[in-house]
């Protein structure tokens, strides 16, 4: 599956989400492969990590975000989060 595939998938989840809201991962996962989308996380993490880089997402730990480069465990993707958010 095509990185762009992906991308679509977790900025259409998270749009629907809403603000304020966020994603687990895998519901990208389960949108772009419904039937093994356990063995795509480590190809959505790192299209969200290139997403969060170029500000298009935000990843969030225990509901604040984390620097896309350097976070461990578990994690969840949303819109964008600014400072003052």
């Amino acid at each position: 599956m095509s990185k762009n595939t992906i991308e679509t998938a977790i900025l259409a989840l998270v749009e629907q989400r809403g603000v304020g809201k966020s994603i687990c991962p895998s519901e990208a996962a389960r949108a772009v492969w419904p039937e093994d989308w356990q063995k795509h996380m480590r190809e959505v993490r790192a299209v969200a990590v290139g997403m969060a880089r170029k500000g298009e997402i935000s990843i969030l730990r225990k509901g604040k975000p984390v620097d896309p480069e350097d976070f461990r465990g578990v994690y969840r993707l949303s819109l964008p989060v600014g400072d003052g958010d």
